[in-house]
């Protein structure tokens, strides 16, 4: 396969995770497969969040990103606030998209389901937390009733984790004051995949998954019944990403 041939991805990764340990595993198993550009989220480009942050930081990050690589059109790959602003992306600059992949996207819009407006008071809440303590709440409102955290690992956190408290409120407050182009989303016409936790919270994820149905009426919606928000297929199982990654993108070229 040459350089030409390969499929041209963007992969955004979360709030917590860098982009180089959130996609490791997964362009290993691509192989030569992908001209791919693991991009670091725009919140974390200071020591602390510009305060005119907003998602369309994050998307003309994106689209500077792709220029440079001399992507015209792409596929885009999105994992939580990464694919919170890849919806936002392709509500405004869908023409650039071959292919949209959300990993379990932190926000879909304001239009939200009664359950997620529930939820979304409590991540509202977070924000007057002290950063250990947000850290902790904000990992176990997204997963289901019963799973456990994922254990901390040993040793000092790693110096990127010290930003990490301030982004995550700047994405709440993003997130808060963002809109969502729904109609703009209604008409993009190319083929949309979500990768769903089995384990991640149904009232937040899974209701927005079902949401995101009716506004993709083609998107396909896989759920991967071991995982959830914090071990994600895409780290956990990625050959079994990268095959429906690939399926994606085949539909998108035919």
């Amino acid at each position: 396969m040459t350089m030409e041939t390969r499929y041209r991805v963007v992969l955004l990764p979360g709030g917590v995770l860098p982009a180089e340990p959130a996609y490791t595993a997964l362009l290993q198993a691509f192989g030569d497969r992908v001209t791919a550009v693991a991009k670091d989220l725009e919140v974390y480009a200071g020591d602390r969040p510009p305060a005119d942050y907003s998602l369309d930081s994050e998307v003309a990050g994106i689209l500077r990103e792709a220029d440079a690589h001399g992507f015209d059109r792409f596929h885009l790959v999105g994992y939580s606030a990464g694919g919170a602003s890849s919806l936002a992306f392709a509500a405004q600059h869908g023409e650039r998209l071959l292919s949209l992949a959300l990993l379990e996207p932190a926000w879909a819009g304001n239009d939200r389901t009664e359950a997620e407006d529930a939820l979304w008071v409590r991540f509202r809440a977070l924000e007057q937390l002290p950063p250990d303590e947000l850290m902790a709440a904000f990992v176990g409102l997204q997963l289901a009733l019963g799973v456990e955290p994922p254990q901390r690992p040993e040793g000092p956190p790693p110096p990127w984790m010290a930003k990490r408290p301030a982004g995550i409120r700047a994405f709440i407050d993003a997130f808060d004051r963002g809109d969502l182009d729904l109609d703009a989303l209604r008409a993009f016409d190319r083929p949309v995949y979500f990768a769903l936790g089995g384990r991640s919270n149904p009232d937040y994820y899974g209701r927005m998954a079902e949401r995101l149905a009716t506004i993709f009426p083609g998107v396909t919606i896989e759920t991967f019944p071991e995982r959830h928000h914090f071990d994600p297929p895409h780290r956990i199982e990625p050959e079994h990403v990268v095959d429906s990654l690939l399926d994606l993108w085949r539909r998108a070229d035919s």
